[in-house]
């Protein structure tokens, strides 16, 4: 008996170990909701909503900071940005941004910041541990997409109203060139080797990739989903695997994500996700992509390797931006 009980008693501890171990060592991914002021934590094991952060007004753009130790977050209507602990969730300080802040990029250094505020057509630089600004930046009408160099010299910021990419000299602080793109360009993303400026247009439906060294346009990406009208198909958040491989961009009110051949511009696939995918993200070294469904409130999941769909998880309302830890 007393055997018996000792090895109940060592499965248990050993049991409770292993569930510590693996939680301590879980994924987080947060998701801001636009609509609800909140962020949702999501545990990439279980694949379920572990917190809600009250964070302040119209949250969207959201990044990691400080080795993962900071959550950095966009509320755009509260003009400034607001910073988290990932651990406890406490609200640490906020910083200062112009108005109507909605993305945001960090130096690869980790510091300083480079803020697109919507409402005054200006990217504003501001040092995270003294919360100085740092420089002003001016830009076209309604900045947004920030995309930055592996190398941390240039920064590419897009006007949505202007149309056009501004690539910027991280070290002089100023624009010195323009490139044309298609009506009401989001983002922007590097390609890991540092060759190409890839920038969504939302209203043009396309993907402008253009070569980060000459600044000219190399090619235009077009989609095409069966029984699907164009202008639905409306390309916002983009994300290319490490490897430089495969592109991932999201195709809002198509409720579709595309898989693109970075090397022959080629679509390869569409996924179904939920409604008004915006962003998405890769999570636990690139197994999963998680992408903020605007209208159905949820987050859906996608397995990487099998290119398929396999969870929806709810959230709040209006989820905008994702980012993750790593393991």
């Amino acid at each position: 008996m007393r055997r018996s009980r000792y090895a109940i008693l060592l499965a248990t501890v050993l049991g409770t170990l292993s569930f510590a171990s693996n939680s301590a060592f879980a994924v987080k991914v947060f998701i801001s909701n636009e609509k609800d002021n909140t962020v949702s934590v999501i545990d990439s094991e279980t694949l379920k909503v572990i917190k809600t952060i009250n964070v302040g007004q119209r949250p969207r753009g959201i990044i990691l900071a400080k080795d993962e130790k900071w959550l950095l977050i966009c509320t755009s209507d509260d003009n400034r940005v607001e910073v988290y602990d990932t651990k406890t969730y406490e609200h640490i300080k906020s910083l200062p941004s112009g108005p109507d802040p909605e993305l945001f990029i960090l130096h690869p250094s980790g510091n300083p910041l480079y803020i697109a505020n919507e409402d005054d057509n200006i990217v504003t630089v501001v040092n995270i541990d003294s919360g100085k600004i740092l420089a002003e930046i001016p830009v076209g009408v309604e900045p947004e997409g920030m995309g930055m160099s592996p190398d941390g010299k240039t920064l590419v910021n897009t006007s949505e109203t202007t149309n056009m990419a501004h690539f910027i000299n991280t070290e002089t602080q100023e624009s010195f060139a323009h490139v044309l793109v298609d009506n009401r360009p989001r983002v922007a993303q590097y390609t890991p080797d540092g060759k190409y400026v890839w920038v969504s247009a939302e209203i043009g439906g396309t993907i402008t990739v253009i070569d980060a060294a000459t600044k000219e346009k190399k090619h235009t990406i077009t989609f095409a989903i069966q029984g699907i009208n164009a202008d639905a198909i409306q390309p916002v958040g983009i994300r290319i695997d490490k490897a430089g491989k495969k592109a991932y961009v999201a195709l809002g009110p198509s409720n579709r994500i595309a898989v693109i051949d970075v090397e022959t511009f080629k679509v390869e696939k569409y996924l179904l996700v939920g409604q008004r995918v915006w962003n998405l993200y890769f999570v636990d070294n690139e197994k999963y992509i998680f992408t903020t469904n605007g209208t159905s409130n949820d987050v859906s999941v996608i397995d990487v390797k099998k290119l398929r769909t396999i969870k929806s998880i709810r959230v709040g309302r209006y989820p905008w931006g994702v980012v993750a830890t790593k393991k």
